[in-house]
Parts: structure tokens; sequence; C-alpha cells
């Protein structure tokens, strides 16, 4: 088999396609969370803690001191940028319990589906033949 066609057999399959709409969505879900926790979420707790911009928060690893996190940037210094570090951890945070829930919602419905009582699948149609056999010979 060639190399081409197990490829197109791999991606032409049901979870190839849908592994490939999650990776989408979820790049799409993590701008939006990316967007609640800078845009939404760490302002309000930046002010509360004293109007601290949590990107910006930063330790300069050279000599030379600059204001800001950009201007330090922009010169090329070395800088820790532990604000930028504590935004993602919440980001993560979030997408995790959103993750968890969708994980959870579906586990629990699954459970339900599995105890609800499954039909008995009908007879072969040769065992439905034989019985037919069988009752006629019965009435002889």
């Amino acid at each position: 088999m060639t190399i081409l066609k197990e490829f197109r057999e791999f991606a032409v399959k049901g979870n190839a396609i849908d592994m490939a709409v999650g990776i989408i969505v979820g790049g799409a879900f993590g701008k939006i969370v990316s967007s609640l926790v800078g845009d939404v979420i760490m302002p309000p707790i930046g002010r509360l803690l004293g109007g601290i911009d949590f990107t910006s928060l930063f330790v300069n690893l050279t000599s030379t001191h600059y204001e800001t996190l950009a201007e330090a940037q922009k010169a090329g210094a070395a800088t820790l940028n532990y604000g930028k570090f504590i935004q993602s951890t919440v980001d993560f945070v979030i997408i995790a319990f959103a993750v968890f829930l969708m994980v959870k919602g579906i586990n629990a419905a699954k459970r339900k589906e599995e105890a609800q009582p499954q039909p008995e699948p009908a007879p072969p149609p040769e065992i439905v033949l034989l019985s037919e056999i069988r009752d006629l010979l019965k009435k002889r």
C-alpha cells in the first residue's frame, strides 16, 4: 500500500476529521479565553491590587533600568516576564475547567445512555427459519 493511499484513508476517517475540527475550535476557544482573562478578569483584579497590569510585570536581568516591559523589549534587554506567566496560568486554569465541565457532561450523557435498557437484537434469519420449521413439525 502506498503512503499516499494510507494517508488518504487516514485523512478521510471520521476520527481524523473530528480531531481537526476539535483543534480548530479549540484554537478559537483559547483566543476567547485569553480575551476573557486579559480584558475582563485581570483588569478588575489588578485594580483591586492597586492598579497593577499583570502583563507588564517583569524582572530586568540587565544592569540598565527600564520603566516598562515594552522599553526593555525594544532595547533587547533580557527580562523575566512573570506577569505574562501569571496571565497564561489563569488562562490555563479557565480552559482546563471548561474542558473538565465538557468531559463531565459527556460522561454523564454516556452513563445515562448506558443505563437505558438496550433492545434485544433480532435473531439471524437462519434461526427464524429453523424456528418456523420446528413449529410446523410440532403441528403435524
